[in-house]
């Protein structure tokens, strides 16, 4: 399916077709003079072709983009194509020869777009994207934790209240209310001047979206003015980052007490008369220097990477619920939903949904086997696989199924939807697809950049916080490529018949994957290295885990093949 440039996202990684008639292969080049897409055999065509071949034939990366077609308001059956350097104004080429512009240097409007505004777009772009949205992100993590810091010192604060209060009198219960609901008040402002800064940096975030298709949008000028009007802004500035501060928690102050003074012996809760500390922002300047990293920065990375991968290399595992699954032969799979319900599937095509107690609420027939070949979306629905049939379908709230997709001549294996973008993954035989929510394909990821191949069966898939795409490789390695489809790296465990089945990320980039042979689930970090096995020094009792799925919460659910304990584990880890 083939897609103009105007229909597909900035980022997306899309399948072009050769312009050249009656072709459909792969577009590869682009002739800058015919502004023409072609594939590798065209262009050879082209090439040869005596009124062609001095043609400028490129990569299609690098290619010329065409003006929009106008006429000259004063030679109205001539196209407008040069851009009179002195006057500045665009023109046709019958204007180079009138009074006004006698003796003038022109330039061709096509080269003027090309390397001045293309460039000029590109590089605002790079600096919302290197700069100013991952600062963005930061703060909204730094303002999360404040969230949670001030939430932690309130409690510890409503504890020490607590604590003094239960060793007086009765009588000081009505002054003990009042100073936690003084607290309760104290917390209310601190926290929505929290939630007020977060909106800020949303909106802001919002703000360098629409800034980002604005730009996009000088790429592909509809106008000729329009095309003017960004050669000569000079005041296309992105708005500076909002400022925010870190909030100043209160600080208690126990008291001695006694039956005569019971309000002040209690303590008192009070707001330290200090000025809010704005959060760092690191300045444009220094961002820019870090994009072409110094061997030194480099090696100073690595050391900060060492240092934060031995501090989370061995997590916390603690069991809080098991339960055995109704209708099915093994959980060879698990998607977690909304109210408290998942869906989870076995190796012989049964799908059931239950709740938290094990109780059977739904189960369907599918064509499914040993595969993640369902997902949960955004909206709540179930989408699942049918390889029979090569389609998509979807289940409704009310429990409507309907056919989403289809896939043509591909079986589709394993499903993911992103909780991103909703952007839907599917994993077919040596190929992942990317779809948007609608169920329009917009991305093919199947090569590396010399041309291998990535995946043999990718039956297990989903995504990272950083839009990585994971992937379980049916028998052979975990492949993670970059969002854009680019291959990362491929972690082949660490040891000979590495046998890997379901995979999952957690709040924190980590990947987990399960590993049937050992009976483990191996932790790795966001760029491939392992920093724990989970379940070889902490004998769960789980035998053969097959899925694994992360909740908003980083609670760790984990399912059995063993047909004698088809169990759904709940297990919260906790880095330290």
């Amino acid at each position: 399916m083939a897609f103009s440039e105007s229909q597909i996202p900035p980022d997306a990684q899309h399948y072009l077709v050769c312009g050249t008639e009656d072709c459909e292969k792969n577009c590869q080049f682009y002739c800058n003079d015919c502004h023409q897409p072609m594939c590798e055999q065209c262009r050879d065509e082209h090439q040869k072709n005596k009124k062609t071949k001095n043609h400028e034939v490129v990569h299609y990366k690098q290619r010329k983009r065409p003006l929009p077609v106008e006429k000259c308001k004063i030679h109205p059956t001539r196209n407008i194509e040069l851009l009179c350097e002195e006057c500045q104004i665009p023109i046709c080429s019958k204007c180079t020869a009138t009074r006004e512009h006698r003796g003038h240097a022109f330039t061709d409007l096509e080269f003027v777009f090309d390397e001045k505004v293309s460039l000029k777009c590109h590089e605002e772009i790079a600096k919302i994207r290197n700069y100013s949205d991952p600062i963005s992100q930061d703060l909204k993590k730094e303002i999360a934790g404040d969230v949670t810091e001030i939430k932690k010192i309130m409690e510890d604060l409503r504890a020490s209240m607590k604590a003094e209060a239960e060793s007086v009198k009765k009588t000081v219960d009505t002054i003990t209310s009042e100073k936690i609901e003084q607290v309760d008040k104290i917390e209310q402002s601190l926290l929505e001047t929290l939630i007020n800064q977060n909106q800020q940096i949303d909106d802001y975030i919002n703000y360098l979206n629409d800034l980002i298709k604005t730009y996009y949008g000088y790429l592909s000028p509809s106008n000729i003015e329009q095309l003017t009007f960004a050669l000569k802004s000079e005041n296309l500035m992105i708005r500076p980052i909002p400022e925010t501060s870190k909030p100043v928690p209160p600080v208690f102050t126990a008291g001695q007490y006694s039956k005569e003074d019971v309000a002040k012996l209690l303590g008192r809760i009070t707001v330290p008369n200090a000025i809010p500390e704005n959060r760092k922002i690191k300045p444009m300047e220094t961002a820019s220097t870090q994009l072409k990293p110094t061997e030194k920065q480099r090696k100073q990375d690595r050391e900060k990477s060492d240092v934060k991968q031995t501090l989370s290399r061995f997590p916390s595992v603690t069991k809080v619920r098991e339960y055995t699954v109704p209708g099915v032969d093994g959980v060879n799979h698990i998607s977690l939903g909304k109210s408290g319900r998942l869906w989870v599937s076995d190796n012989i095509g049964n799908l059931v949904q239950t709740d938290l107690q094990g109780n059977q609420l739904q189960k369907i027939q599918t064509s499914g086997e040993l595969e993640g070949y369902h997902t949960v979306t955004q909206d709540g629905d179930l989408i699942y696989t049918d390889q029979d049939n090569k389609v998509i379908n979807k289940i409704t709230p009310d429990n409507t199924i309907t056919e989403f997709i289809k896939t043509g001549d591909w079986e589709p294996h394993s499903i993911y939807s992103s909780h991103i973008n909703g952007d839907i993954l599917v994993g077919m035989y040596r190929k992942v697809t990317r779809y948007n929510k609608t169920g329009t394909e917009i991305q093919n990821i199947q090569r590396d950049n010399k041309g291998q191949l990535l995946y043999n069966l990718p039956h297990y898939i989903t995504e990272n916080i950083n839009g990585d795409v994971c992937v379980s490789d049916y028998k052979i390695a975990v492949v993670v490529v970059n969002k854009s489809g680019q291959h990362r790296f491929s972690y082949t465990g660490q040891g000979f018949g590495f046998d890997p089945y379901g995979i999952c990320t957690d709040i924190y980039g980590h990947i987990l994957v399960c590993e049937t042979n050992n009976n483990t689930v191996h932790l790795l970090d966001r760029d491939g290295q392992l920093l724990s096995l989970l379940l070889t020094s902490l004998q769960l009792g789980l035998q053969c885990p097959r899925s694994v799925c992360v909740d908003d919460e980083n609670h760790l659910w984990m399912g059995q093949c063993n047909t004698n304990a088809n169990r759904v584990s709940t297990l919260i880890f906790t880095y330290q």
